[in-house]
């Protein structure tokens, strides 16, 4: 076994080793807490998929639950409820997580059943009907949805014939011809130890967790198989797509360009932009769309970033009459961010903002352990809540206005309406900022 590092701060006592078939085991050890968060993550999500099996990693992550070769589907729930445990798996674009978080006590049992659920699912022709069924009606939940609704429609259009705009769940034609074979394909693919992180958190030893790890997964072969060749950056569509559908009392907006991915130099100049153009109560668009004006109850801008691209887009739910007044409200912030200089005050404000979430949002073992990963993915190294406080107060007013500059140019924006539209019409010109 190699072990890449040691302590990485004095603060975060985080360790990394490879066990001999090269999968990655990352642990921080917390001692003061009384739970152990683990998680096994895949280092690929719905956007490596080829058009026909979009869905696949969604549906491989729902049938992992079904049962195992010696558990079944109630075994599972009946040992974690025995233990407290609270096991829980989830797929984005990207990555795949099964995790599980446990009182300390508890550790073995529930790295017993989180490693048997990933390894040794069964996969079951009668339970892939099922499941089928299942993620059929998921699919129908959502559509019917129409904040998801707004947000699928504008990513099909914005990653046009793309993976990255795909539906993470796969559609209807795609999920009903999945078959025994193309599961068990897609879970010998991806589920080695080339695609995989093993990240731990809590109140555990490295050394004694990684045996224990070693005991579960070291009979996992590693893949001499080359890896997929990494595919281009996806180019982003401007488009305006106008969605009628007559059942809706609102009309939801997606207005949304291109960003830097995930590990761009700009990147907290970025989430200070938005946190400034709509992260919160105190934001632009809150305080000028909803508490100056009145049009809408919920409006705000988030980020969403890649490893290759992103996007920045504000959404917002409002009726059709307003429609054109709070859009016209969103551009005209736009234009501030590009043509005023933000204040101190207002710059400090979201710094502050920004630190806090980060810092709260590594209280809890299973925020770490996540933490840890996307860290080591993404990045390839950790960085320190000193480091991150460090670089966003690096950030200048001039960074912000460079980057609003940049990135809201009116060519470059897409739209998304959806609800009773009526005879509206938008055009490139409208969208002037």
């Amino acid at each position: 076994m190699s072990e890449t590092s040691h302590k990485s701060h004095p603060t975060r006592n985080i360790r990394k080793t490879f066990l001999p078939n090269g999968l990655m085991v990352l642990t921080e050890s917390i001692p003061h807490v009384r739970s152990v968060s683990m998680g096994a993550w895949i280092n690929s999500g719905s956007r490596d998929e080829t058009p026909v099996e979009n869905g696949i990693a969604h549906f491989v992550e729902h049938m992992v639950f079904k049962g195992t070769t010696t558990r079944s589907a109630k075994d599972i729930a009946r040992e974690v409820d025995t233990i407290g445990g609270n096991l829980d798996a989830f797929t984005g674009k990207e990555t795949v997580c099964f995790n599980i978080k446990v009182l300390d006590e508890n550790l073995p049992p529930a790295l017993d059943v989180l490693s048997d659920l990933v390894l040794h699912p069964r996969f079951t022709a009668e339970d892939l009907e099922k499941e089928q069924g299942v993620i059929l009606e998921e699919i129908k939940m959502d559509e019917d949805n129409p904040d998801y609704l707004v947000h699928e429609t504008f990513t099909q259009n914005f990653w046009k014939n793309h993976a990255l705009g795909r539906p993470i769940l796969g559609t209807a034609e795609t999920v009903s011809s999945f078959t025994q074979q193309t599961v068990f394909d897609h879970h010998n693919r991806r589920f080695t130890p080339r695609h995989m992180v093993f990240s731990a958190a809590g109140n555990l030893d490295h050394d004694a967790f990684l045996a224990r790890v070693e005991t579960k997964f070291g009979s996992l072969s590693a893949t001499t198989a080359p890896l997929e060749a990494v595919e281009t950056a996806p180019l982003a569509t401007p488009h305006i797509t106008l969605k009628r559908k007559k059942s809706l009392e609102q009309v939801q907006m997606c207005l949304g360009v291109v960003a830097p991915p995930v590990n761009h130099a700009d990147r907290y100049g970025l989430y200070l932009l938005n946190s400034m153009l709509g992260g919160g109560m105190s934001s632009r668009l809150f305080q000028s769309v909803r508490e100056d004006s009145g049009l809408a109850y919920s409006i705000y801008s988030e980020m969403n970033p890649f490893r290759d691209t992103g996007s920045l887009s504000v959404y917002a739910g409002m009726s059709l009459e307003n429609t054109e007044r709070v859009l016209q409200l969103t551009l005209a912030e736009l234009r501030r961010l590009k043509e005023e200089p933000v204040h101190d005050g207002e710059l400090d404000r979201a710094k502050n903002q920004l630190k806090s979430n980060i810092v709260l949002g590594l209280e809890s073992s299973s925020s770490r352990m996540s933490n840890l990963a996307r860290q080591q993915m993404y990045f390839g190294r950790f960085f320190t809540v000193d480091d991150i406080t460090a670089a966003i107060d690096a950030v200048r007013i001039e960074d912000v206005q460079r980057l609003a500059n940049e990135l809201l140019r009116p060519e470059c924006l897409a739209l998304t309406l959806l609800g009773n539209l009526g005879a509206m019409k938008i055009g490139r010109a409208d969208l002037a900022c």
